[in-house]
């Protein structure tokens, strides 16, 4: 049961570009872990898509991330915000994360006045999705068979979480993505997606997305580092012609551009790096 005293809340932007966008994050670090009760009733308190509660751990952090609704495995926003305080605390560096997924890393730098986080996701994996599961989310985009793009698949992606990904021939479809919130839900609990990713390829190594957070009782993100990484992925896993990295530009359609960096090893199923720049939210 809470006592009344809620333990210090940071809020920070990750993925941010410059001073404005990127996706906001709550950051809770203490002694130890709060309940899961505590830690989800901070998270709807909070209300952002995700908060990250960290607390030391053999050498290194326990973490574990909730959104306004439930826990989640695997949050890249957060874990870039929380890389920031991190470094804020114990300066410049690479900090060890135990998540529920397995353990992974955040490396810290100083970049002019601001701070550049980079994570290694968890493992990857990634498989062709199901015809019917694939018309069912076109369904509840309002979209048909013709708006995918044939040069990306649609397909089940992994790194830490499960994220449904759909190529879109055209820019501006992505611009009007809109869905029923609690049918999103639905779909995605029925298929264990933490999200749907909407993408368009604006070259071989930079992509636009859109990605619908209906289970986390979101309808989207500004930014998602854990699609970032399953999206990496499966690049890797179709040999993309990625040559080593992708960017990604999310946000801009909901006024909250972000950028997010995608850097691709040629280890099948390794951690992709996700980076991107961080900035405090002043409340």
């Amino acid at each position: 049961m809470n006592d009344g005293t809620d333990p210090e809340i940071l809020r920070l932007a990750a993925f941010s570009d410059g001073a404005t966008g990127g996706n906001p994050a709550g950051v809770v670090v203490g002694p130890s872990l709060p309940s899961r009760t505590e830690m989800q009733r901070i998270a709807a308190m909070v209300g952002y898509s995700e908060t990250a509660f960290a607390a030391p751990s053999d050498g290194g952090w326990r973490v574990r991330y909730f959104s306004p609704e439930d826990e989640v495995a695997f949050c890249g926003h957060a874990t870039i915000a929380l890389g920031s305080v991190l470094a804020e605390r114990a300066g410049n560096g690479v900090f060890s994360l135990d998540l529920a997924a397995g353990r992974i890393s955040v490396e810290v730098q100083s970049v002019g006045s601001g701070t550049r986080a980079t994570l290694t996701s968890p493992p990857t994996r990634s498989a062709s999705a199901d015809p019917a599961f694939v018309t069912a989310a076109l369904d509840l985009f309002g979209l048909v068979p013709a708006d995918l793009d044939p040069a990306l698949p649609a397909a089940l992606a992994h790194a830490g979480n499960d994220h449904l990904v759909l190529a879109l021939r055209d820019r501006a479809k992505l611009a009007r993505m809109t869905y029923d919130l609690a049918e999103g839900a639905r779909l995605m609990r029925r298929h264990g997606l933490t999200t749907i990713d909407l993408v368009w390829i604006e070259t071989p190594r930079k992509f636009h997305s859109r990605n619908a957070f209906a289970v986390g009782g979101v309808l989207e993100d500004p930014a998602t580092g854990a699609a970032a990484a399953a999206l990496a992925g499966y690049l890797r896993d179709l040999d993309w012609p990625h040559a080593g990295a992708i960017d990604i530009v999310q946000g801009e359609d909901m006024g909250a551009r972000s950028l997010l960096r995608a850097e691709i090893g040629e280890t099948p199923g390794e951690g992709i790096r996700v980076s991107g720049m961080t900035r405090v939210i002043h409340e």
